[in-house]
């Protein structure tokens, strides 16, 4: 009984750590999203404050829509869309529409540059790869 209550004990830490871990990563690229997509933008420091809690908030969502809907991709790009129009009002309101569109082109060249990386950091040889935490 105790070897059973000792392995349940580290499954459910272990489990509590890499979910942890995941929801961290997330947030550091949703804070890296949010810059890019501030920096190209030029949105102002009042602009800026208004747009991070929602785009906090959008971010949320989308990555629970990414996760929820990937075994059937039409019905993920349809998601995605209704969310992206539910949100483009939202900006509206404190970038503008031309802002706001652009929010959804910025986040998508973010992620192809993030992808791109990605493979080019795969492709280096072992010996040559830089550690960064």
């Amino acid at each position: 009984m105790k070897k059973l209550l000792l392995i349940l004990s580290i499954l459910l830490v272990t489990a509590h750590t890499v979910k942890a871990q995941d929801e961290d990563g997330d947030d550091r690229i949703r804070d890296k999203m949010r810059e890019y997509i501030q920096l190209r933008l030029k949105l102002n420091k009042d602009e800026a404050d208004r747009f991070t809690p929602i785009f906090i908030r959008y971010f949320r969502e989308w990555r629970n829509t990414l996760k929820e809907n990937r075994s059937d991709r039409l019905i993920l790009q349809q998601k995605v869309v209704e969310l992206r129009i539910r949100y483009r009002g939202e900006f509206k309101e404190i970038i503008g529409e031309r802002k706001s569109n652009e929010v959804y082109k910025q986040q998508d060249i973010f992620i192809h540059e993030l992808k791109t990386l990605k493979q080019e950091r795969m492709q280096k040889p072992l010996g040559r790869r830089r550690f960064t935490p």
